[in-house]
């Protein structure tokens, strides 16, 4: 079993920047994958990045790529997501996953989630 939990999130103005962070407990050697995921009201739940956890490639969705920047600490087993440039359409609730396969855009390629943590951008 493995447990997450994320922190970070907050409030920021348009443009600004935020960063959040996934600490992971549990089975953490399972672990050969992470993502972030978010959902904003009345929508889906999407995928924004994820991450190998050995190798540390990445995957990012069209609409972050090159403004936010995932990344991961094996020695902490913490990720995090640098978020730069920051749009209000990137209002959600921002969740972190994990699991021990691919580290694809699937969210059934990951067995183990976070509660959540809001990021509100205002105009």
């Amino acid at each position: 079993q493995v447990q997450l939990v994320e922190s970070g999130g907050g409030l920021v103005q348009a443009g600004g920047s935020l960063r959040l962070s996934c600490s992971a407990s549990g089975r953490t050697s399972s672990i050969a994958a992470m993502a972030w995921f978010r959902q904003a009201p009345g929508k889906e739940r999407e995928f924004v990045a994820a991450i190998n956890w050995r190798a540390a490639h990445t995957n990012y969705q069209d609409s972050v790529q090159g403004r936010f920047t995932i990344s991961r600490d094996n020695a902490k087993n913490t990720m995090y997501l640098q978020m730069n440039s920051l749009k209000p359409e990137d209002t959600a609730v921002y969740y972190c996953a994990a699991g021990s396969a691919r580290y694809d855009r699937f969210r059934s390629s990951y067995a183990y989630w976070g509660q959540g943590t809001q990021v509100t951008v205002s105009s």
